[in-house]
């Protein structure tokens, strides 16, 4: 068993996946406005979160994430882990004194950005190659230690007087990955891998403290890559028909295991905190990290380029990685920006008897998505049962959106009158109708312009049939 770095052939395989791994690795790492300031980026660190077992014990967070897989290793197959993460590293910001010394203070500004106080991240790793044959029954325990330490960086204005420094501080932690095997019953000889991350530093939290004082002593974003050099792993998501038992036997606590690398690879495996496909890929149209998943790129790019330039210069001085998103959004070339717009994936040719153009395809005269396209639907005639009573266009309903909250505008129309104008179906079978409030003074324009309101039939009750 070894702890070596890994062979180039094995790196050169690991390379690809790291490329998803580390979208996962900083995933929520600072979201938009990329501030210290925002709100969002006030309760931080939401993904892999291996606390230290003292809290694990005070809270609901875990010190372990547990990955169970199945693999057909070949004979004398290796395997190699990695295991990453990132330490939190606490950094505060000190403005020089006159006499030479240093104070701590919650803002230093300077020409182009204010330096904040911040929690960085720095990415760890563990690497191992062990013999899968090594592996069986009890398996193996790898223990791994990344000590504290101290370091500072000078600040120096525009004229390169040093006006202040970056003091930043990395708490000790420590932790062990474990791995066995467990070689299955049945016709084909595959093998069941635990692989289990924990979280194992002995610190003890103050009768006061709090998650942010548990931070440094955790493993962030935490998530494993395996990797074998001689056999492969199968799908834990379309595993094959005879592997579906075992596979749904396989216990996955805080992680979830997929294929990964190139599509149609199966030596590689990506167990993270965030559930995903296999084989998952970054979309080649986006331009570079944004670490917020909850917005598509196009529309974080332009909130970004539309920052004022005093939020640009907090959000420089909140973290290298925020400078450079404003430094993305700022130089992003437009023809850059336009294929943000959108991408086809995929084209499904629809095959006929014949077509007039004689291509064998039959193209609709109307698009699916308006009515003409289905002589089964008529919104000016359909009804729709509500209460026992039929309601279509024409009809005056009592509108009572409290049921779902959808809209917050919704509820100033609760109690009102309306009249419903049409019945319509969408593509997933839901019914919603459109109405006009009486008494609406636009009720006229809305008609003329096709904009109406839109309800389901449990948010109206009926007045009167049509």
């Amino acid at each position: 068993m070894t702890t070596a770095t890994f062979s180039p052939a094995t790196e050169a395989r690991l390379a690809t996946a790291r490329h998803v791994a580390d979208a996962v690795l900083f995933e929520g790492y600072v979201l938009y406005p990329y501030r210290a300031s925002s709100a969002k980026n006030r309760l931080r660190w939401q993904f892999g979160v291996l606390v230290p077992p003292a809290w694990s014990a005070a809270c609901e967070e875990h010190e372990f994430q547990h990955t169970e897989c199945l693999m057909e290793p070949r004979p004398g197959a290796n395997l190699a882990v990695e295991a990453r993460f990132l330490h939190t590293t606490r950094r505060i910001v000190e403005q020089a004194r006159p006499d030479g010394g240093f104070e701590t203070v919650r803002e230093l500004h300077l020409d182009d950005r204010v330096l904040v106080p911040w929690d960085e991240g720095v990415e760890e790793r563990v690497e191992l190659t062990v013999p899968v044959s090594e592996l069986d029954g009890d398996g193996a325990a790898f223990p791994f230690t990344r000590p504290a330490c101290e370091e500072t960086e000078p600040v120096r204005d525009a004229t390169g007087r040093t006006v202040g420094r970056l003091v930043r501080r990395r708490e000790e932690i420590s932790g062990v990955v474990r791995l066995s095997t467990a070689e299955l019953d049945g016709p084909y000889r595959a093998v069941r891998l635990t692989a289990v991350v924990e979280n194992t530093s002995p610190w003890l939290p103050e009768p006061s403290g709090d998650r942010d004082a548990a931070l440094p002593r955790s493993l962030v974003a935490s998530h494993l890559l395996l990797c074998l050099d001689a056999g492969a792993f199968l799908s834990m998501t379309d595993p094959p028909q005879w592997a579906r038992g075992a596979v749904a036997a396989c216990r996955n606590l805080h992680t979830w295991p997929v294929l990964a690398g190139e599509p149609g690879r199966t030596d590689l495996v990506l167990s993270s905190p965030i559930i995903l496909e296999d084989h998952p890929a970054i979309a080649p149209e986006s331009p570079g990290a944004l670490y917020d998943a909850t917005e598509i790129d196009e529309i974080l790019a332009l909130r970004t380029a539309a920052l004022t330039d005093e939020e640009k210069r907090e959000a420089r001085g909140t973290d290298a990685r925020a400078a450079a998103v404003i430094e993305l959004a700022d130089s992003m070339p437009a023809e850059v920006l336009e294929r943000l717009h959108g991408a086809v994936r995929s084209l499904r040719e629809v095959t006929g008897s014949g077509g007039p153009d004689g291509s064998g395809v039959e193209r609709p005269e109307t698009p699916w998505w308006d009515p003409g396209s289905d002589a089964s639907v008529d919104p000016g005639r359909d009804h729709v049962l509500v209460d026992g009573r039929p309601v279509r266009a024409g009809s005056r309903v009592v509108l009572r959106p409290g049921l779902r909250h959808s809209d917050a505008q919704d509820l100033f129309l609760q109690g009102r009158s309306a009249q419903v104008e049409a019945v319509l179906h969408d593509v997933d079978g839901g019914v919603h109708l459109a109405v006009t409030v009486e008494g609406d003074p636009g009720a006229d324009i809305r008609r003329e312009q096709g904009r109406f309101l839109y309800f389901q039939p449990d948010e109206v009750e009926p007045l009167e049939d049509a």
